[in-house]
């Protein structure tokens, strides 16, 4: 066994482990792909030519499907919206920013990455990419540079991947399997030494066949920030074959992978459950009472028939249509039993069952205003009452922040850092710590609700002051000010410097 087929057989272990660590989660995610998410979910190895067929025996209330759509759009255009600013980018602690040709700087960062956004297909990787962690708990997405320049996203659904942990929970390993044809191979890894059956299939122009690809990411036990060979990265690159065919040796600067969780139960599990878990049963339930429902309106409107002996010939049960019967004392055809189902109550069964599934993700927040039940409500009113449910989204925020927002910027930011595409950064700001602020609809709503106790507190210092207007100097109005907007997301590039 050459050193080749050594590393190969490694890794190949590894992944091995690693899909092995998966199986208990599958078996739910099978699940929750049949009733929740009907076009996602990957778990039996599927080709590219096999498309995923949909129960629509099993699926026959599209409720839960519709209300992941609504968590999806609402999260993109609440944290991500690419139709307005989203982040800003300033420095640590904030007061630096006032350094000369600083805030001119940070600025132009900021553009360029808006920029990179923009011409990626980021925005719809993400929308794909919420709904995929609504549903499994679960998403992951890669983030490549573009040799075009940019950057390039690579987004996965739930087990079409594997993923690993580091001691603090944070996700630091990545693997996944995909089908490439003999000629895919031939094209994407050139200088591979292919087995005698893919020369065979790339000789002979063969592209119905399709060869399984493990691609693996972990990190690098022999990384070295000074050198500059792949080698050397933080993060080592991998792709295999089966057979033990070693494709490709590469590796990458920092974690290319963004691998969100909506919550974990501790800090050991690979994996994340999210609202899909836990509504899950109701989901199931709605669709035994859909079924219920809609065999009752048949019964009701197309009931069993008993058939009098002496009818002659075949019962002809269409509109206007005859049957003769020998008899005129007792009906040729008649029901066997009456059916007259409460379809009232078990209409509002099924209405609580999907208000309950809903709530669990978040639809009455992101749809309040069409579904308000206070009509006459002023444009005030219905302004806190949005705040009130968006802080509902704090935990939420604050787990995609981690593990979604940050490791996307901070990827983004270093791809663009090394293709040159950022100025350069003015010498007094050299080794400075910089830091993203999220200036989204969910952010903002997160942060305003420390505008209430400060307009509580200005309010309490006004009627003191007429009281005793010496403790007037106590208030700097002028930084209380400065809060307060910063708080309701104005840009700070309308506010003047501070003298």
């Amino acid at each position: 066994m050459n050193i080749q087929t050594q590393k190969t057989a490694a890794y190949q272990k590894r992944y091995d482990a690693l899909k092995q660590t998966r199986i208990p989660w599958m078996r739910t995610w099978k699940e929750l792909a049949t009733y929740l998410a009907p076009t996602r979910g990957i778990f039996e190895s599927e080709t590219p030519n096999n498309a995923k067929r949909i129960d629509h025996k099993t699926l026959l209330d599209s409720s839960a499907s519709l209300a992941v759509g609504v968590l999806g759009a609402g999260l993109m255009s609440g944290l991500t919206s690419p139709s307005r600013s989203w982040f800003d980018v300033t420095l640590c602690p904030r007061g630096l920013k006032k350094l000369p040709g600083a805030s001119a700087w940070l600025l132009e960062v900021k553009k360029a990455l808006e920029s990179a956004f923009a011409k990626s297909n980021l925005y719809c990787v993400l929308q794909t990419m919420y709904e995929e962690i609504a549903v499994f708990g679960t998403a992951a997405f890669l983030v490549e540079e573009d040799p075009q320049g940019g950057i390039f996203c690579r987004p996965f659904t739930a087990g079409e991947y594997v993923l690993d942990i580091d001691e603090k929970g944070r996700v630091n390993t990545f693997g996944r399997e995909f089908f490439m044809t003999a000629t895919q191979l031939q094209k994407h890894f050139e200088g591979a030494r292919f087995s005698p059956q893919i020369l065979q299939e790339i000789k002979q122009g063969n592209s119905a066949s399709f060869h399984k690809v493990m691609h693996l990411i972990l990190p690098n036990e022999q990384a070295d920030e000074q050198c500059l060979d792949f080698t050397c990265f933080a993060y080592k690159s991998v792709y295999f074959l089966e057979d033990g065919t070693l494709l490709r040796e590469g590796g990458y600067h920092e974690f290319p992978v963004v691998a969100v969780r909506w919550e974990t139960k501790n800090t050991s599990e690979s994996y994340g459950r999210g609202p899909g878990w836990k509504v899950l049963g109701d989901v199931k339930m709605l669709q035994k009472m859909q079924k219920t429902k809609l065999v009752a309106l048949d019964k009701n409107t197309n009931p069993p028939v008993m058939v009098s002996a002496h009818v002659q010939g075949e019962v002809n049960l269409l509109p206007g249509g005859i049957t003769r019967c020998n008899s005129l004392s007792e009906a040729a055809v008649k029901p066997a039993y009456q059916v007259q189902p409460d379809l009232t109550a078990l209409e509002q069964t099924m209405q609580q069952v999907r208000d309950t599934i809903r709530s669990h993700f978040f639809a009455d927040v992101f749809v309040m205003l069409s579904s308000q039940e206070v009509p006459n409500m002023t444009a005030a009113e219905v302004a806190e009452r949005r705040q009130e449910k968006m802080l509902l989204l704090g935990p939420v925020f604050e787990r995609l922040k981690t593990e979604l927002l940050d490791p996307l910027v901070e990827r983004t930011y270093f791809i663009l850092l090394r293709q040159g595409m950022l100025p350069p950064a003015p010498e007094i700001l050299n080794g400075l710590e910089l830091h993203v602020d999220y200036t989204s609809t969910i952010a903002q709503a997160q942060r305003s609700a420390a505008l209430e106790p400060l307009a509580q507190g200005l309010e309490l210092a006004a009627q003191i002051t007429q009281a005793d207007p010496s403790v007037a100097w106590q208030v700097d109005y002028q930084k209380a000010f400065r809060e307060g907007l910063e708080s309701l997301g104005v840009d700070g590039i309308l506010l003047k410097e501070e003298a």
